[in-house]
């Protein structure tokens, strides 16, 4: 965090769960100013009064759809955090021109304006769902990614990106199912338990990759300056069963009671496991800290730019839900205990 000192830092979606969990950490952290981009005319409002007192923080209404707009509010900014996107795969599905013009277009714009003003480090929040997609969520994920790369390997100047000179570092960081975000099941399965039930699942066998906000967020930070322009940084997560989590959350929030969990099918384009790498990625991939940095299919391992990566252990597997132990109940109620999933 201290690297952020005196930088100034933009964050598109700053409403949203992960883009405000964001804003709240650079709040506490050295950096200068905290610049919030959102279409949340209200929810905009509100964060900017919260964190008036500190005067480190702005806030503008914009749409990552305007490029003019990002093209403004990015002048004098140092790191772009791109938070903002639409993330309900069903949603995405009945509306696919929607997702196109947020997810993906709304990610070149976010390029093309920090291209224009020079900005030093752009990161992309990616998703499990961009791996192997099966929805449109996940393919317009999958694109952003794509987008970053390319932005990488070319600089506004023209140059390569391992040959940059003063160029922007585009780089992306993947993480799967944040607990307690607007997405998760968490929220969804609390208003049920509070309702009296059913708790519905789609599926009994379905596993995912979980994170808590705090983490995910403190995560995104450390890959802002790992980057070297081009990667995606894999957050390594441990897995859970949607079953399990739906009977310790019954258990931790009504205790002794009968609520039925009923299973209703899976929804349009949704999968049984989560993939956060899959089999192509591996021969490109390297373990480093918390992540797991795969390198563009362009890059060149070698390159000084990626020396960090040289002593790290290679990957002999992809990395998915389906394959990765899952938590035990017991394992599932001590973490949602530790960090305090549940409040």
């Amino acid at each position: 965090m201290e690297q952020l000192k005196d930088k100034t830092v933009l964050v598109t979606g700053a409403c949203g769960t992960v883009g405000a969990e964001l804003v709240r950490q650079l709040v506490d952290s050295p950096a200068a100013h905290v610049v919030c981009i959102d279409n949340n005319e209200t929810e905009l409002f509100f964060q900017v009064e919260h964190y008036r007192p500190t005067k480190k923080v702005s806030g503008h209404l914009a749409d990552v759809r305007d490029r003019e707009a990002l093209s403004l509010r990015m002048r004098g900014v140092d790191i772009v955090l791109h938070a903002a996107a639409l993330k309900h795969v069903g949603l995405c599905e009945d509306s696919p021109a929607q997702a196109i013009a947020t997810n993906i277009q709304g990610t070149q714009n976010v390029i093309d304006a920090a291209q224009q003003n020079g900005v030093e480090r752009v990161i992309f929040t990616s998703s499990d769902k961009a791996v192997n997609p099966t929805n449109v969520m996940g393919t317009s994920k999958l694109m952003g990614e794509r987008l970053m790369t390319a932005a990488a390997e070319t600089t506004a100047n023209g140059l390569d990106t391992q040959a940059r000179c003063n160029g922007t570092i585009f780089a992306s960081t993947r993480f799967g199912n944040v607990l307690g975000s607007r997405g998760s099941v968490v929220p969804l399965f609390r208003r049920q338990i509070e309702a009296g039930g059913p708790i519905t699942l789609t599926d009994r066998q379905m596993t995912r990759f979980i994170m808590t906000l705090e983490e995910a967020v403190r995560l995104v930070l450390e890959s802002v300056w790992i980057a070297q322009g081009g990667e995606v940084m894999i957050t390594k997560m441990p897995v859970a069963r949607i079953e399990d989590i739906a009977d310790v959350m019954r258990d931790m929030l009504a205790p002794g009671r009968e609520i039925e969990v009923t299973e209703i099918g899976a929804k349009p384009g949704e999968k049984i496991y989560e993939e956060l790498m899959n089999d192509e990625e591996v021969r490109r991939a390297w373990e480093y800290a918390e992540f797991f940095v795969t390198l563009s299919a362009f890059a060149d391992p070698n390159a000084p730019a990626y020396a960090h990566l040289a002593d790290g252990p290679r990957l002999d597997r992809p990395y998915k839900s389906s394959v990765e132990p899952a938590m035990s109940r017991a394992e599932l109620a001590v973490y949602f205990d530790e960090k305090e999933v549940l409040g």
